[in-house]
């Protein structure tokens, strides 16, 4: 594993859990020594990392996840990595890099015989993760078993060649960008409309038994718990290089696609932060997966 922030360490822990062996690199030391109690072997540098793997795969061959922020950081190991590798080695980039940037990238490696697999991750229910893999079929089968390790009672997909994994992804956020949006202005309006709804009511109801159900709405039942008006935090949501991607691409393949656009739109908006549908879609993306919101102007919340 290299790149040990919240994502990594998080599927380091999981595959110790799951009686995996793995080792670590992160320039961080201390990230390093807290996953060593747990079971991880700490490397201080991708070079020791690839001695390490030598020694404890039977096979010799590197198995290497990249868990690091996309654009140049990527380009960055992989051009410290190369040199490391040897013939038939993978690289798995399982962050949230541009589909044509890890096309791209797999023809480079492929020059000096490597394998480069394209992960899409989004957060499933519990600590498992919904799992969309790109890539040649030999490597993809071999590391079946950490994708298996890693992935809901669904189990992964292996979607098809490299790239398809990162596509399927930036599809998914967009998708979810709009759903959250039509949620945030459903929400607005039944907050603002004729009658005193209790919102935490109605998403516990729709979650349980309606066509509308979904784990987004288990999660607002839990947030408008805690905060009915979601007062104490503004509707600032961080933009999303995913979605913006995603229109992109509809627009180059001449696909109508309104509500990703408007969603896009929509995160702009969200700057504003006065919004009662921007709060609600700060807050569940909160909720899920750890996005940062801003309290209040005026709060110290």
């Amino acid at each position: 594993m290299v790149g040990l922030g919240r994502m990594g360490s998080d599927l380091v822990r999981h595959l110790l859990g799951k009686g995996h062996r793995v080792a670590g690199f992160d320039p961080v030391a201390p990230v390093r020594q807290e996953l060593a109690k747990a079971g991880m072997l700490p490397a201080d540098s991708l070079s020791s990392l690839l001695r390490l793997l030598r020694s404890e795969e039977g096979d010799g061959r590197a198995r290497i996840w990249l868990s690091i922020p996309a654009g140049p950081p990527v380009d960055d190991v992989l051009l410290q990595l190369t040199p490391l590798l040897v013939k038939g080695d993978v690289v798995v980039d399982a962050g949230a890099s541009r589909f044509t940037d890890t096309v791209r990238r797999s023809r480079l490696l492929a020059q000096s015989g490597l394998f480069l697999l394209d992960a899409g991750i989004t957060i499933g229910t519990g600590d498992h993760l919904s799992l969309v893999v790109g890539g040649e079929k030999e490597p993809v089968a071999d590391l079946g078993p950490v994708f298996d390790a890693l992935s809901s009672a669904a189990g992964y997909l292996h979607a098809g060649p490299v790239g398809s994994g990162h596509f399927v992804k930036m599809v998914g956020e967009g998708i979810e960008s709009a759903f959250l949006q039509i949620l945030g202005e459903g929400f607005d309006l039944m907050r603002h409309g004729p009658f005193d709804l209790d919102l935490a009511a109605v998403s516990r109801i729709w979650a349980g038994g309606s066509v509308a159900g979904s784990r987004w709405l288990e999660l607002l039942a839990h947030v408008f718990e805690g905060n009915p008006t979601l007062s104490s935090l503004r509707g600032y949501a961080e933009s999303s290089d995913e979605v913006r991607w995603a229109g992109e691409t509809a627009i180059e393949y001449k696909i109508f696609s309104p509500l990703l656009t408007l969603a896009l739109m929509q995160g702009s908006v969200s700057r504003q932060g006065e919004i009662f549908s921007t709060r609600l879609v700060a807050a569940l993306r909160n909720a899920s997966g750890g996005h940062p919101v801003l309290p209040e102007r005026g709060s110290s919340a």
